[in-house]
């Protein structure tokens, strides 16, 4: 399979935890994406994501510092802009059934087949 638009995409990294963070920032680049954007707390998501940034997708940590991510997710779903949730915990999201969900332990393939899924429509 062609993934050879993946170097355009620029996506958008939530997560508190620094080390799960440059994990996957180094996976992203392995996987071919184009350097993007961390945020580890909502506040700082909410700023970039409506600061109208060329974000093409978002992985969102479901928990940040016992926070949820829902506004984030939200604003990424008024701005049509795909994502999917990053947990420990099984199954899916309540308020976004349809996003897929990268489980925390992950792999590479993991996160490649969840990109898959995220960018469908591309190709």
């Amino acid at each position: 399979m062609n993934k050879a638009w993946r170097n355009k995409r620029r996506l958008l990294v939530v997560e508190d935890e620094v080390l799960i963070a440059m994990l996957l920032e180094d996976l992203l680049s392995d996987l071919g994406f184009a350097p993007g954007w961390h945020a580890d707390n909502v506040a700082q998501a909410l700023a970039l994501v409506s600061e109208e940034q060329a974000i093409d997708g978002a992985i969102l940590d479901l928990n940040l510092h016992g926070l949820a991510i829902d506004p984030v997710a939200h604003k990424l779903a008024e701005r049509n802009i795909p994502f999917c949730f990053m947990t420990g915990a099984d199954g899916s999201v309540p308020s976004f059934p349809n996003a897929p969900v990268l489980s925390k332990p992950f792999t590479a393939p993991n996160l490649d087949a969840v990109i898959d899924r995220l960018f469908a429509d591309v190709e």
